[in-house]
């Protein structure tokens, strides 16, 4: 008989969050997968939860994978959890869960505290159509592409250490562009800034957040982010070695986009 694959969403912060199910599903569980622990084993000591645990994190994924999936195919109930919020969402899991789906094992998923959906909720910028982007880019280019190119608003985590240097970034993007962010949400010292990027690059170069954080990003305005893949193509037109302005002519005439812009544009990065 096959068991299943029960993914737990644990408190981001404040251990009062956990649900009723997830604690009913760890209570059940023959072994709970947990990304470290010693800190899942506070969680459960904190509502007397007597479950059997074992470490599954991003340097043991594969062959823990394999092990607990042959547990589940002999009858086991396993529960995943990471430290906090979702398993999956920029945390260990994709692995056992795709091989639980490819061995055919039932795979539950509970509902429950999520540090995105808090953060975009809390930031007051519009949730109609959002993107969940994992950790922002490291490289300039790379954040200044995303950054230019999503008319959505974005969602991120983020270093604090790294806070400074990505809010630099957007401001040298669009300085009016809204922003917050959110520090140590559900927890004691919960807070949220929220302000232009130009005015929240100013605080953040003086000053390091401390703790969990959570970026929230106004969309691009339209025509800037039509700008932003018809300024990519132009730029590998340019590297593959092209002559800037009579690329930028020919890039205006297949996408429309002003070829001064595009021009600018280039000469700016």
């Amino acid at each position: 008989m096959s068991g299943r694959l029960v993914v737990c969403p644990t408190p981001i912060g404040n251990l009062e969050d956990v649900t009723l199910r997830v604690l009913s599903a760890l209570r059940d569980a023959d072994v709970v997968a947990c990304e470290d622990t010693r800190r899942t084993r506070v969680l459960l000591d904190r509502y007397g939860v007597k479950a059997k645990t074992v470490s599954y994190h991003e340097h043991n994924e594969a062959a823990r994978s394999s092990e607990l999936v042959r547990r589940m195919q002999e009858g086991e109930t396993v529960a995943l959890v990471s430290d906090a919020g979702m398993p999956l969402v920029s945390d260990p899991g994709f692995l056992l869960v795709q091989a639980a789906v490819a061995a055919g094992i039932g795979v539950e998923v509970l509902p429950g505290p999520s540090a995105a959906l808090t953060a975009l909720v809390v930031s007051g910028l519009p949730a109609t159509t959002w993107r969940f982007v994992g950790f922002l880019p490291r490289k300039h280019g790379e954040l200044e592409r995303l950054l230019r190119g999503a008319t959505e608003t974005l969602v991120a985590f983020e270093s604090p250490r790294r806070v400074g240097a990505a809010m630099a970034v957007l401001a040298e993007v669009d300085p009016e562009r809204p922003v917050a962010v959110c520090r140590e949400l559900t927890k004691v010292h919960e807070e949220v800034v929220r302000g232009t990027a130009g005015a929240l690059a100013e605080r953040y170069a003086t000053e390091e957040p401390r703790g969990e954080v959570v970026v929230v990003i106004g969309g691009a305005p339209e025509g800037e982010a039509d700008l932003a893949p018809a300024l990519d193509a132009l730029a590998r037109l340019v590297d593959a070695g092209a002559r800037a302005r009579p690329a930028a002519g020919v890039v205006a005439e297949l996408t429309g986009v002003s070829a001064n812009a595009l021009y600018r544009g280039l000469m700016e990065r």
